[in-house]
């Protein structure tokens, strides 16, 4: 099916609102789609910038979708209770603006089986955007956390999953390490293709160091090592204590992180109780300041733990990458995102969850200005050529027409039954 003149009206949800699936929209926009960009108004990740919703076309809309209170991932009752809501919110929406098309990434099993179901009954195509099998994660957590009970919630998410990905009409995967974990839900990878995720590099040029934001949190003058972004379950705060502690004699070193999640809450508990002079720590940042949030460090910091496994995969990297800033990495050698740092050489990376080989890079590249530079131009370089927007659209677009029409065939056969 190829694209009708007047465009299609494309629904793109994204559960967190990160900065690239907005950059997509605005692309889809410009190419004459209507588009409108939904995401979780409560969810406390790292948000794309708002003012893209007016800045180029009248055809692109964001919404983001409340459900009234504060949304906590701690206690696993109310966390589902409010995935419920916001799955029926979500759903109804999307449905009102009865699109021809819906993907849908990042969100918890429940509530992206609501937008689905929903999806279908307007007619519309539904893509399922894997950004990470919720499924497989959720049974290694709760399986620790709760072994007997958890292994049985692990296996209900598991059915619930794959019988989504059945059910949609395309599946995108950010990364060809998905077909293995397809398979073994049964589910037929014919309809899958694999885009991998990206930086958002128009809105990411580098930055110099010393800036208005940089001078007022105290990095301007400072050998800076940045962490920004979620720091959730998967993300190992005691990593980032090591590494403050081990610099802590040294003056002009600072440790920062701009981030929130369970973590992050940890990670603050801990500095109050056993303090720690060098230890900065702030809120998540608006997209506007990102670009010097990002230019202010001298080092950027990701975290993955081996729970994560290859089905993860850190969009904080790719947006490292675009911001020219060389990468200490701590992740488990299969993961998509170690492999990317390796490959391109835009920074080092260690193995998830060892402390003393994290500081021992670390170290290392505060000792080495000039390998600093050549790792940062490099993600750099990889960012400015993988990272294409027009060319991540036209795949899109390819995969939209054609679960439009395995979503047509469907509806006639459904008739015609």
């Amino acid at each position: 099916m190829n694209k009708p003149s007047s465009g299609w009206r494309i629904a793109i949800h994204d559960y967190c609102g990160h900065p690239f699936q907005f950059e997509l929209s605005q692309e889809l926009a410009r190419r004459g789609h209507t588009v409108k960009h939904f995401f979780f108004a409560e969810d406390p990740g790292p948000k794309g910038n708002p003012g893209l919703s007016t800045a180029d076309s009248a055809d692109f809309a964001l919404e983001p979708i409340s459900i009234g209170r504060a949304y906590s991932k701690k206690d696993l009752v109310r966390r589902r209770q409010a995935d419920l809501v916001y799955g029926r919110l979500a759903a109804d929406k999307i449905a009102a603006f009865a699109p021809d098309v819906t993907i849908s990434g990042n969100t918890p099993l429940e509530a992206q089986a609501l937008i689905l179901r929903s999806a279908h009954r307007v007619g519309s195509a539904f893509v399922f955007w894997m950004q990470d099998f919720y499924s497989l994660a959720a049974a290694r957590i709760l399986s620790r956390k709760i072994p007997v009970l958890g292994r049985l919630i692990g296996a209900y998410f598991s059915r619930l999953e794959a019988r989504m990905l059945r059910e949609s009409d395309g599946i995108v995967l950010i990364s060809d390490d998905f077909r293995k974990a397809l398979r073994s839900l049964d589910v037929p990878d014919s309809l899958a293709e694999v885009i991998p995720n990206w930086g958002a590099l128009r809105e990411l040029p580098v930055r110099p160091k010393d800036t208005e934001w940089s001078r007022r949190h105290g990095l301007a003058d400072k050998f800076a090592l940045l962490y920004s972004g979620t720091l959730a379950l998967k993300h190992n705060p005691d990593l980032l204590w090591s590494l403050a502690k081990h610099f802590e004699e040294d003056g002009d070193v600072a440790v920062a992180v701009a981030a929130s999640g369970v973590s992050y809450d940890t990670l603050k508990e801990r500095r109050a109780a056993e303090q720690s002079r060098n230890l900065a720590l702030l809120p998540l940042q608006p997209m506007e300041v990102f670009p010097d949030v990002l230019g202010s460090a001298d080092v950027v910091v990701a975290l993955l733990e081996n729970d994560a496994g290859p089905y993860s995969v850190p969009s904080k990297v790719l947006n490292y990458m675009c911001a020219g800033r060389p990468i200490l990495l701590s992740a488990p050698a299969d993961n998509l995102s170690a492999r990317l740092v390796a490959s391109t050489g835009a920074g080092v990376c260690v193995p998830a969850g060892d402390p003393h080989a994290f500081v021992e890079a670390a170290q290392w590249l505060r000792n080495r200005p000039q390998e600093r530079a050549e790792l940062g131009a490099a993600g750099r370089r990889y960012a400015e050529n993988a990272f294409n927007i027009g060319i991540i659209a036209d795949r899109f677009e390819k995969v939209f027409a054609t679960a439009i029409a395995q979503r047509e065939e469907s509806n006639q056969w459904r008739s015609a039954a």
